[in-house]
C-alpha cells in the first residue's frame, strides 16, 4: 500500500463538522469523479479530512493469464517461454496499475489542494470491495464516497457490484453519486421512527444548513397491506376456522384502528422531525409529506415529482433484526432512485 498526502495537518486536527473523515473511491469514472467534486464540497464546509483510494488486482490479472496459458499458440509453450512471459506480464501488469492507481491519487491531490482541503492518497492491490471494506473498518470515518456504477457500466446498469457490496458491509455512511449533480437543491430525507432515519434526519438537517438548501422529511406507510393479507388468509380459512379466528372481526380491527394508528404514528414521526430540524438550528420550517402506500414505491414517485439534489435514507428501519445488512425500502431505493443518495448509521455495525 502506498500512501501520499497534501495540506495535512493530522485527523486529530479536525474539528467542527459532522463529516470529519470521509473515504473517496477512485476509479476515473464519470460518478467517481463527480464524487470527488462532491466530496471537496463537503470538505470545505466541514473541515472534513479526505482519504482518497483506488484498488487494483494485480494478482488477479496473473492468475488469470495463467487460466489462458494453454490457449496460447504453440510457439509460447515451451516451459522457459512461459516462465519469461509470466515474469514479463506479472511486472507489466503490477507496474503499469500501480502507474495508473498513483495518477488516480495524484489528480485527486490536485483537485484538493487548488480547492484548500486537507487529503491523503491510498492505493491498495486485492479485491476492490474488500479491501475499500477493510479500509473503512480498520481506521475512522464518518463517510465514504463512491460511484453507483464504475467503468464497466453499461446502458442497463442500474448499481454497480462494488458500490452494492460496500453499501451493505461498511460501517460508515454511504454517499452513492447516481447523477451529474452537487448538493445543490432540496434535501429529501425519509424518517420512520428507527435510530438509522433519526441519524438520516441530522445529518440533512447539517447538510441543508452548511449548502443553504431546503430540507423535505417524508414518511411513508402501507394501509393496503392488511386488506391484502386478509383477502389472501379468506381464501384458505374453512368456516370453522374462520370462526375460530373472528375474521370479520380481525379484519374491521385492523381497518378501523391498526391503519388508522398507523396514520397518526407516522405523522407524529413527522412532528418530530420538524421539531428536531428547528432545534438543530434549520432556518426554514421544514417541508413535511406523509406518503401512502409500498414505502419504497411512494418515495420514489416522490423522487421523480420534486427531483432533489439528495435522498437521504437510514441503512435499515424500524422493523430491523441484528443482523440486517440493509433494509428492504433502502436497498430498492438505492438500485432505482435517480439521485443521489445518502444512506446512514446511527451507530458502526460489522457485517455477519
Amino acid at each position: 500500500m502506498i500512501e501520499t498526502s497534501e495540506n495535512n495537518e493530522g485527523k486529530s486536527a479536525l474539528s467542527g463538522g459532522i463529516f470529519k473523515n470521509a473515504l473517496v473511491c477512485l476509479d476515473n469514472s464519470c460518478h467517481s469523479n463527480r464524487g470527488v467534486d462532491i466530496a471537496v464540497s463537503i470538505a470545505q464546509r466541514f473541515n472534513t479530512l479526505l482519504t482518497g483510494c483506488h484498488v487494483y488486482a494485480a494478482l488477479l490479472h496473473e492468475s488469470r493469464f495463467r487460466q489462458m496459458e494453454t490457449t496460447l499458440p504453440a510457439r509460447y509453450q515451451k516451459e522457459d517461454e512461459l516462465k519469461r512471459q509470466r515474469d514479463t506480464h506479472s511486472v507489466l501488469i503490477a507496474k503499469g496499475l500501480q502507474i495508473i492507481a498513483e495518477s488516480y491519487i495524484t489528480a485527486f491531490e490536485a483537485k484538493c489542494k487548488e480547492a484548500g482541503v486537507g487529503c491523503v492518497g491510498k492505493t491498495m492491490e486485492g479485491k476492490n470491495y474488500l479491501e475499500i471494506v477493510r479500509e473503512l473498518q480498520n481506521n475512522v470515518y464518518d463517510l465514504v464516497i463512491l460511484g453507483a456504477l464504475g467503468l464497466g457500466a453499461t446502458e442497463a446498469s442500474q448499481i454497480g457490484s462494488v458500490c452494492e457490496r460496500v453499501a451493505r458491509r461498511a460501517p460508515s455512511n454511504v454517499f452513492v453519486v447516481k447523477e451529474d449533480r452537487m448538493i445543490d437543491g432540496r434535501i429529501v430525507v425519509s424518517v420512520d421512527g428507527s435510530p438509522d432515519s433519526f441519524a438520516a434526519l441530522k445529518q440533512s438537517v447539517a447538510l441543508g444548513k452548511a449548502f443553504g438548501v431546503d430540507v423535505e422529511a417524508v414518511s411513508a406507510y402501507d394501509p393496503q397491506f392488511h386488506y391484502s393479507a386478509f383477502k389472501n388468509i379468506a381464501g384458505i380459512l374453512s368456516e370453522e376456522a374462520g370462526r375460530l379466528f373472528r375474521f370479520k372481526e380481525q379484519e374491521m380491527l385492523h381497518g378501523e384502528i391498526i391503519d388508522n394508528g398507523l396514520a397518526k404514528i407516522y405523522r407524529k414521526h413527522l412532528d418530530m422531525a420538524r421539531d428536531i430540524a428547528r432545534d438543530d438550528g434549520l432556518v426554514k420550517e421544514m417541508e413535511t409529506t406523509l406518503l401512502v402506500g409500498k414505502p419504497y414505491e411512494q418515495i420514489l414517485k416522490h423522487v421523480e415529482k420534486v427531483r432533489p439534489s439528495l435522498l437521504v435514507m437510514g441503512r435499515v428501519g424500524v422493523h430491523a433484526d441484528s443482523a440486517l445488512d440493509i433494509g428492504s425500502n433502502t436497498e430498492n431505493c438505492l438500485r432505482q432512485s435517480p439521485c443521489n443518495m445518502l444512506i446512514t448509521r446511527s451507530a458502526p455495525f460489522s457485517a455477519p
